[in-house]
């Protein structure tokens, strides 16, 4: 009888592991090929205030990879320079807001630059109106186990959390995401950096449940084959 149980919950209970998994297979399948088409897509204007709340929301996830459009001033004297690991060494995101025709503020993520040039301010600055295409991103805001944490008031980043970063700038009327600028040239700050990649482990997830699965009832159907010899 506790055979027979412990039999009924072991199968049961991974089977169903198994089938989750292969539905969440399904799912990230689906989210890279709506991501894929999003990067790929030609650029629609980047949302206005109107659109802000939902995605600060959570529901931002349905327009984050979007290829967006928007048109501005960079404000240098509020960059922010977010320390990231590069196939250049050690380097920083330049983060710089953008002042929109209608008042608004976009952080702009206008790409990467190398810890020397970083460090002595030797990269471009463009003046005046500038429009340019990119990927719009949303907030890091959670920061990872391991992850060092931001220091807004020594200026030391090391995650794009949109509203900390407006937060201490004082920027009103910010955006709560950002955009990755597309690559121009070879010029630092060097954009089309995104990484878009999504970890799918799903399958191996799912065999692994379904194999634990036949481990019990195989072990079950020996422990009835050993009964049944007794009796």
């Amino acid at each position: 009888m506790l055979a027979t149980l412990i039999a009924v919950i072991g199968i049961g209970g991974f089977s169903w592991l198994g089938v989750w998994q292969v539905q969440r297979l399904h799912w990230k399948l689906d989210l890279i090929e709506r991501v894929e088409a999003r990067i790929h897509a030609a650029p629609v204007p980047a949302p206005g205030p109107e659109a802000w709340a939902e995605i600060a929301s959570g529901a931002g996830t349905q327009a984050e990879y979007t290829r967006v459009t928007l048109a501005g001033r960079y404000l240098h004297d509020e960059e922010v320079l977010i320390y990231t690991p590069s196939d250049y060494g050690p380097a920083f995101w330049v983060l710089t807001p953008l002042l929109r025709g209608d008042g608004t503020v976009v952080l702009v993520n206008r790409g990467v630059v190398p810890e020397a040039e970083a460090r002595t301010g030797e990269f471009l600055r463009p003046q005046g109106e500038v429009r340019l295409t990119g990927l719009l991103r949303l907030s890091e805001d959670h920061r990872w186990l391991f992850a060092r944490r931001n220091a807004p008031e020594a200026g030391t980043w090391y995650r794009r959390d949109v509203g900390s970063i407006t937060e201490a700038k004082g920027l009103a009327r910010a955006a709560p995401y950002f955009v990755d600028v597309e690559r121009v040239g070879d010029a630092w700050p060097r954009g089309g950096r995104t990484v878009v990649r999504f970890r799918n482990a799903h399958l191996s997830y799912a065999l692994t449940w379904f194999a634990l699965a036949a481990v019990v009832a195989t072990g079950y159907v020996l422990v009835l084959r050993l009964e049944l010899r007794r009796g």
